[in-house]
């Protein structure tokens, strides 16, 4: 079962923008029925899900997760996710997450919003990241940043990695 607090949080950002069940289950395209479920706190939803969601209600990841650091995921491909810090600031949101890589780990993520950029710094190891097609090779100890408004993927190259990813979403 998801955490409590993602349903209803979920269901008061969508009413809260006039929008129906339906409507949003399009624009994100997921089926209504699983955003029942996800709403009602019956179903526990991927990262992959959340992001498509966050990215139609323009709010940061963690308007849904909460904001307590410590809070960890695990999307598809093998990345896990753990919350470090959220701040909101007059015109942004900053998200801060450790990300961790096991060897072989291949995630996409959908599109996160207009306007919404990631900053990642590898720690440890190396990541192929970027929109499909476009992806660059980040090694430890550089940094990356680009615009996540459509798809885009981290890939570990060589072994396992690790990194921290700055996400900055306009208010």
């Amino acid at each position: 079962m998801p955490p409590p607090d993602i349903g209803s949080r979920l269901r008061d950002l969508r009413t809260e923008r006039g929008l129906s069940l339906s409507e949003l289950a399009r624009r994100a395209g997921i089926g209504k029925g699983s955003l029942s479920e996800i709403e009602a706190g019956g179903r526990n939803p991927t990262i992959e899900t959340l992001y498509a969601l966050c990215g139609r209600l323009d709010v940061p990841l963690t308007a849904l997760l909460g904001e307590a650091p410590g809070t960890d995921g695990t999307a598809t491909g093998g990345m896990r996710t753990h919350l470090l810090s959220v701040r909101h600031l007059p015109h942004v949101t900053v998200e801060v997450f450790r990300l961790e890589f096991p060897e072989g780990a291949d995630h996409t993520s959908p599109g996160h919003g207009a306007a919404v950029r990631e900053h990642l710094t590898v720690v440890d190891g190396a990541l192929l990241v970027g929109e499909p097609g476009r992806e660059t090779v980040v090694r430890e100890g550089d940094s990356h940043s680009w615009s996540v408004a459509s798809e885009h993927r981290y890939a570990a190259v060589d072994g396992p990695a690790e990194a921290v990813l700055v996400i900055t979403t306009p208010r």
